[in-house]
């Protein structure tokens, strides 16, 4: 029997798990051919984290973020302990394919090159870069206007390609007038958003390449909490 997935119009998240749900359904459940959900649940959860804000923070030794969190959710739904490490995308990607741990996380997006040798879940959310400006300077056109955006960037490269005029800074925290932020960030520095999109990111999680029924699970548990995971990511922004 063949099978056809068709895209509901619903939103996003709920549709892509209906196609996750879909797909199981029109072949066999989804497998572990190294049996890790099996392993993890009731067991442990053996998470890399890497550090990048408001994603995975690292203060004093101690994990945080918007991430740790979530993991930490879905480790207790599966009865579970984690054992997280620490360290570079190289080092945990390494450790992930080789077996070593079942989860990565740090802010990943969907273009991440490691994707070619792991397995990342759907995008469970969309983060932006957008120009904010004070509320007092309301023109929508940002045509000649300084803009602050941290030097070294992805958005310092896409805005000197506008019309604005780009004033590189170390730090966007501590940037004066109109600036280029992360859209979560606008509340934290008293910004309005002009409606300009610089920058806009699909997130994901990466596994193990292979361990599609422990895949599910987390795409799962992902997909169903829209609204958690922006208050969490509205509450690990704060400045």
């Amino acid at each position: 029997m063949q099978c056809k997935l068709a895209t509901p119009r619903v939103p996003l998240p709920l549709a892509a798990a209906i196609l996750i749900l879909g797909a199981a359904a029109c072949t066999s459940l989804p497998v572990d051919p190294e049996g890790t959900l099996d392993r993890v649940r009731g067991g442990t959860l053996r998470a890399g984290a890497v550090e990048n804000d408001p994603w995975v923070t690292v203060e004093g030794g101690d994990l945080g973020g918007v991430e740790v969190r979530l993991l930490e959710e879905f480790a207790a739904g599966l009865e579970a302990d984690i054992e997280w490490t620490a360290g570079s995308e190289q080092e945990l990607f390494g450790a992930l394919n080789q077996g070593q741990l079942d989860v990565v996380v740090g802010g990943l997006v969907s273009d991440n090159p490691n994707s070619l040798h792991s397995a990342f879940t759907h995008p469970y959310v969309t983060s932006q870069v957008v120009v904010g400006t004070p509320p007092d300077l309301k023109d929508e056109d940002i045509a000649g206007i300084e803009v602050s955006v941290e030097a070294g960037t992805e958005a310092a490269g896409v805005l000197v390609k506008t019309d604005a005029v780009p004033v590189f800074v170390d730090d966007i925290a501590e940037a004066s007038g109109a600036a280029a932020v992360e859209k979560w960030l606008l509340d934290d520095l008293e910004l309005e958003d002009t409606g300009v999109r610089l920058l806009e990111s699909d997130h994901v999680m990466a596994v193990r390449l292979g361990e599609n029924g422990w895949m599910v699970e987390l795409e799962l548990f992902l997909l169903e909490r829209p609204g958690e995971i922006q208050r969490l990511i509205d509450d690990e922004g704060a400045l």
